[in-house]
């Protein structure tokens, strides 16, 4: 949260309590896969839905269950409860804010691996806004709070610039046009 006071071993990552990489003019640097063997044109990702009900009982009473599978993972999935759906069962929007959330950590600890940082642990509580204001309605900003624990100490500005790095990496952050807000905290910061 902006301008709140971090819990106890945490601090904040940006003295303003965010930064949104988005509209920042950074020299975004190539990227360098060092796993990567051979040239790849493009990489592909498939899923499949399966739903079958009616509509003809009006938007109301369709069943907005869905099935969605995923690298042979079923997941059961619905709209949200606002639009009829399952509350209990995730919803596409959920599974964008986690897409987003998933993508930076992983981009995290890729420039972190390859900058010698030691991780310990990474949390995300993430969340995406969609006012119902904008019509039509699209997720307008996911803000992303990682709580970043290194095990061994280490700068401040390298940990941020590695945050930053890893941000103009994440391929998700880079597909969606949603503003993506970063509210990371550290522990283990020398300074």
């Amino acid at each position: 949260m902006q301008g709140s006071v971090p819990k106890a071993g945490l601090e904040p990552a940006h003295p303003y309590g965010h930064v949104d990489l988005n509209h920042a003019r950074l020299p975004i640097p190539p990227l360098r896969l060092g796993w990567q063997s051979r040239r790849v044109s493009a990489h592909t990702f498939t899923t499949s839905l399966r739903w079958s009900g009616s509509t003809a009982v009006g938007y109301d009473g369709y069943p907005r269950e869905h099935g969605l599978t995923m690298s042979s993972h079923d997941v059961l999935a619905s709209s949200d409860a606002a639009f009829g759906g399952d509350a209990q069962l995730p919803n596409p929007e959920q599974l964008l804010v986690a897409a987003a959330s998933s993508c930076q950590m992983l981009s995290f600890l890729a420039v972190a691996a390859r900058a010698r940082l030691d991780v310990v642990e990474y949390r995300d509580e993430a969340v995406g806004e969609m006012p119902e204001d904008n019509r039509p309605m699209w997720v307008t900003r996911i803000v992303l709070r990682p709580r970043i624990t290194l095990g061994n100490p280490a700068p401040r500005a390298k940990v941020q610039r590695l945050v930053d790095v890893a941000h103009r990496e994440c391929f998700i952050a880079q597909s969606v046009r949603s503003e993506i807000v970063l509210e990371p905290t550290f522990r283990g910061l020398v300074d």
